[in-house]
């Protein structure tokens, strides 16, 4: 065991529960219920008939549920077979290239068909629209990597799907773009002209490099006017994805078991918070019900620090105020971030759920620049031979950063982290920063000043 590098699972170990944090939640339980969530015209709390014209039944069900375990249907388990278990790795040969006395262990989610943690909840969105005589489903996309997954499951149901792409992603990733259209989806660079809201954007800057919450407020204007053709289906922020990603932690705690060895430091990358909360709340989970004390630390860029720098408060979930209104970390929700390679870390606000905890500092949280962030990945590619996606760098990055900093310290501390997807479709961002031609976005503090001033004005 001493010189192991992999730690694998069968498919017998693969969950057959999802784990909820609801029930567990060290807040006021409101926050991230379904009565703290608001009708973006009324700011009343959601009915059920206005969440199902969005969301499948069984979906929204899952959000309000108490139960601290969910059973996975066996049709989803059979699906993940395809991939899952996803492997924990020793990265034996980085701690050797840092000489650090950590021990460094990255769950690799980026085995999956379409090389992210995606799946984990597209599959299960797809099959419940499938019980329930759905035609499909519209989206939106950052960087590619959950159209792709949510096209591929629909597509193992027989459902149609319509996928909003930011535009600065669509125009920097076409090869996820035909992953997409080679499961039969429809792919649209946002903001477009098929949506009015989409035509109202291009009215006023016809070069917009679109946002996710352009391109969620497009998605959720298609679903709205199907008549109920269409569902919408998100692949982050609600509580329903982060519990299906929670496959990625149950695992973990596996794997560490077998490795012998528990994290001292639990880290993941975060945009809307599903890959890191999929990977975190798990070890949460033991911190807060098994005397556990990880750190536990979420990683943003800071061209969108929207954690370590955005209110907390009540806010869109997009720019053109359809989507319901919600208590998250927010920058604003017309706030545009700067078209960062990360495409799926530039939303302008953050899963409840984790904004609470950070909040009640039960989650830390850092940003970094993507130059940095490209400088771990690179540091992380030549010593274990896999390029992460820009997006999963970010957690690269963090991890080298604290070996390192165990290594100044003089101490050994285990770091895990996850790895939620590979870098083979974004190589045109390391073919840029081999270049030189990347930059550093810091905080952009007058445009976000601006956007701030557009909050609702809830008074719950």
């Amino acid at each position: 065991m001493s010189d192991q590098y992999k730690f694998l699972l069968t498919e017998n170990d693969i969950p057959r529960d999802w784990y909820n944090i609801n029930p567990d939640m060290p807040v006021n339980p409101a926050v991230t219920a379904w009565n703290a969530v608001l009708h973006p015209q009324t700011q009343e709390p959601v009915t059920p008939d206005f969440l199902a014209v969005l969301f499948p039944m069984r979906f929204i069900g899952e959000a309000v549920s108490l139960d601290r375990w969910i059973e996975i249907p066996e049709e989803v388990r059979e699906i993940y077979k395809l991939w899952r278990p996803t492997p924990m790795i020793r990265a034996r040969r980085l701690e050797k290239a840092l000489d650090t006395p950590a021990h460094i262990y990255y769950k690799y989610e980026g085995v999956s068909p379409v090389g992210s943690h995606k799946p984990n909840t597209a599959v299960p969105q797809a099959f419940y629209a499938k019980q329930e005589g759905i035609a499909g489903f519209t989206t939106e996309t950052g960087a590619g990597q959950w159209g792709s997954a949510l096209s591929m499951a629909a597509n193992f149901f027989g459902l149609e799907c319509h996928v909003y792409m930011v535009k600065v992603s669509y125009h920097q990733k076409p090869y996820r773009r035909i992953i997409m259209e080679n499961f039969g989806a429809t792919v649209t660079a946002s903001p477009s002209n098929k949506t009015h809201y989409g035509r109202s954007v291009l009215e006023n800057n016809p070069d917009s490099p679109g946002s996710l919450g352009i391109a969620i407020s497009e998605a959720v204007e298609a679903a709205v006017m199907s008549n109920g053709k269409y569902k919408y289906s998100l692949g982050s922020v609600l509580g329903p994805v982060l519990l299906h990603q929670t496959v990625i932690g149950l695992e973990s705690l596996k794997q560490m078991e077998m490795a012998g060895e528990y994290p001292d430091v639990v880290i993941g990358c975060a945009g809307g918070g599903s890959n890191f909360a999929g990977f975190a709340f798990p070890f949460v989970h033991q911190n807060l019900t098994n005397g556990k004390n990880a750190r536990i630390v979420a990683v943003e860029p800071t061209a969108c620090p929207t954690l370590t720098k955005g209110k907390y408060t009540f806010d869109y979930g997009d720019t053109a105020r359809m989507a319901p209104i919600v208590k998250m970390h927010t920058l604003g929700h017309d706030f545009v971030p700067a078209g960062i390679h990360a495409g799926g870390l530039r939303y302008h606000g953050m899963a409840p759920h984790v904004s609470a905890l950070v909040d009640s500092g039960h989650i830390e949280a850092v940003a970094l620049d993507q130059l940095d962030t490209f400088e771990g990945a690179m540091m992380f590619a030549r010593a274990e031979g896999l390029f992460p996606a820009p997006e999963s760098a970010h957690a690269v990055r963090q991890a080298i950063n604290e070996a390192l900093k165990a290594k100044e310290e003089g101490v050994k501390r285990v770091i895990a982290f996850n790895l939620s997807g590979h870098g083979f479709f974004d190589l045109t961002a390391y073919d840029e920063y081999n270049k030189g031609n990347l930059q550093r976005f810091e905080y952009p503090e007058a445009q976000i000043a601006e956007s701030m001033a557009h909050l609702p004005q809830v008074t719950l």
